[in-house]
């Protein structure tokens, strides 16, 4: 597997990648100091995505398996507007959660020209797994996430440690929240929202991710939003 350096969860080095993509400055990164109601109240709107770096351990492993066991068997409505991407490199799931946030948004972000707004276009119509391989073999994206990679408040670690943390995102699409994570085989539907709230129904997926794992610290949540005045 071809990996790639780890981006950090950092709004200021997110958002510098996302320029760099041809995401105009309308649009954000922020961090979200947690899931109580006056703190998600700080959050700029409107909100059109939250990402959530959480751990990867035997409990979480585990409730994947079950989670997609029970799919499997009983099914989900996903909506054929949804744009879906499996990670076919590694160390990528931060760049995979940011596209997944873009690409669910093109209604409401006008992407410049640029390596993202081309790669959207290139893979619309491809599989899941066919938009990761295609990821894979991205100069342009690649190119922006290792010159992001390497900055940030910490160390770049090595692109060959193996990690174990990870980027999910949730958005909203044809009235319901999705979690889009590239390690899993396919969309997670968690119910009815909107644009209205998604910021609060997202808060709620994430929590249960937390709950999951009570004494595990290692959760950062950032939303993309409404750039700050």
């Amino acid at each position: 597997m071809v990996r790639w350096l780890p981006l950090e969860s950092n709004p200021a080095v997110m958002n510098k990648f996302m320029a760099g993509l041809g995401v105009p400055g309308a649009w954000a990164c922020t961090d979200v100091y947690g899931l109580d109601d006056e703190l998600l109240a700080m959050v700029p709107q409107p909100v059109l995505s939250l990402i959530l770096l959480h751990p990867i351990n035997d409990k979480e492993e585990e409730f994947k398996a079950q989670e997609e066991e029970k799919i499997n068997a009983g099914g989900q409505e996903v909506s054929d507007s949804l744009y879906f991407m499996k990670q076919c490199v590694g160390n990528a799931c931060g760049t995979v959660a940011l596209i997944h946030a873009i690409a669910n948004n093109q209604g409401k972000i006008e992407l410049e020209d640029g390596p993202l707004k081309e790669f959207l276009e290139k893979t619309k119509d491809m599989a899941p797994d066919e938009k990761g391989t295609a990821l894979e073999n991205d100069e342009g994206i690649s190119k922006a996430h290792e010159e992001s990679a390497q900055e940030g408040q910490t160390e770049a670690p090595d692109r060959d440690t193996k990690l174990d943390m990870h980027f999910v995102a949730f958005v909203e699409v044809d009235g319901n929240l999705y979690e889009l994570d590239g390690r899993k085989k396919f969309p997670i539907n968690h119910g009815a929202t909107s644009a209205d709230t998604i910021l609060k129904d997202a808060a709620s997926a994430c929590r249960k991710f937390i709950e999951r794992d009570p004494e595990e610290a290692r959760f950062a949540l950032v939303a993309l939003a409404s750039a700050a005045e």
